[in-house]
């Protein structure tokens, strides 16, 4: 077989990209955890002496973490003055968690593939899944960080919005539920802006409900958010308003039975709100930034995770609409329609 030698140092280039990539992660990690970038925002332009002092580590070893930071682009330095600073975009994308460009907190989920390689390997030889909650718990609150800033930018100023009559329903009270609420970011967003609102959020992973129910505690919103343990097919109650599922859908083992129970669950003119991933009709379509991302996530968490369910479906992190529609219609839904949209994600109303 002839080997193209131009085609084959184009790839060689490119994995070699991905491979800086991936180590890269790993620092952005360990910046985030240890505070490295909040101190490098706060006292730069500095010297790695300063930094490491400000975030209580070794200075040998923030003088390396720096570097690495330069050469990928992660920071400024001056050879002049042997210092390393955070231009504001910067420090908006890795310093500042209440920013919805916040992106640091989601290298944990690229960290946590990682720690689970062997577990997803068995997954692979079995075809049994990997269930979440036999992952790393890095990808738990990595998920949350990834999305919560999203969930910031456009959740109520956005998407509430663009559904019809949902806004004004939540002002003047109304209940919502939020399936598969993980650390309950989204549900105590919606808290937050309709204090009249009755909201519960589901999820079936115990540890995560805890996580919830303390940042509910923390937000000051315990007396009014309750966060119980229960699945998207039997989480109970009826009459709502709103239900929610938030980028967890394709998780799921039957999302034509959750979309089933959602449907009995909900009012006479209940809507639910779906948010997935942003995905095209074909393959084809996601040969992107966004669809790489995606693919990867669902190889490692998202398609093992509905495999370790009852349903006997495993739809992927990139379910066309068409298919998302589909499991809408067959579930007793009248009206499907995409409401929103970012780079990240695809919104959808579904009404009786």
């Amino acid at each position: 077989m002839e080997i193209d030698e131009a085609t084959l140092e184009e790839l060689m280039g490119r994995v070699a990209g991905d491979f800086g990539a991936a180590l890269h992660a790993s620092t952005v990690v360990l910046g985030d955890k240890l505070g490295l970038y909040r101190a490098l925002a706060e006292h730069g332009p500095a010297d790695a002496a300063t930094v490491a002092a400000a975030a209580g580590c070794d200075a040998r070893l923030v003088q390396e973490w720096l570097n690495a930071q330069y050469v990928s682009g992660y920071c400024h330095f001056s050879e002049q003055t042997a210092t390393y600073w955070l231009s504001p975009e910067q420090a908006t994308v890795l310093a500042d968690p209440s920013s919805p460009a916040f992106l640091a907190g989601a290298m944990s989920i690229a960290v946590s593939t990682a720690k689970d390689e062997e577990k997803v390997s068995e997954a692979f030889r079995t075809g049994h899944g990997l269930g979440w909650h036999e992952h790393h718990h890095d990808l738990f609150h990595g998920t949350e960080r990834l999305f919560k800033p999203g969930y910031l930018a456009n959740l109520v100023s956005q998407w509430i919005p663009e559904l019809d009559g949902v806004d004004e329903r939540l002002r003047n009270g109304g209940s919502v539920a939020d399936l598969g609420c993980g650390h309950g970011a989204s549900t105590l967003l919606l808290a937050q802006a309709y204090p009249d609102a009755t909201l519960t959020g589901f999820d079936y992973h115990q540890a995560s409900i805890d996580v919830a129910r303390k940042r509910a505690a923390e937000a000051g919103l315990a007396d009014r958010v309750r966060f119980d343990v229960a699945s998207a097919q039997d989480f109970p109650g009826e009459g709502y308003d709103l239900v929610c599922i938030f980028d967890a859908l394709h998780d799921m083992g039957d999302p034509p039975g959750a979309a089933a129970h959602i449907r009995r669950a909900l009012a006479d003119d209940g809507t639910w709100l779906l948010v997935e991933p942003m995905a095209g009709e074909r393959l084809e379509d996601n040969v992107n930034p966004v669809g790489r991302i995606f693919y990867a996530a669902s190889t490692f968490i998202c398609t093992p995770s509905a495999q370790a369910q009852d349903g006997g479906h495993a739809l992927g992190a990139q379910v066309p609409e068409a298919t998302l529609a589909q499991i809408a219609t067959d579930a007793g839904f009248g009206r499907f329609r995409r409401a929103a949209e970012t780079p990240f994600n695809r919104v959808f109303e579904a009404r009786p």
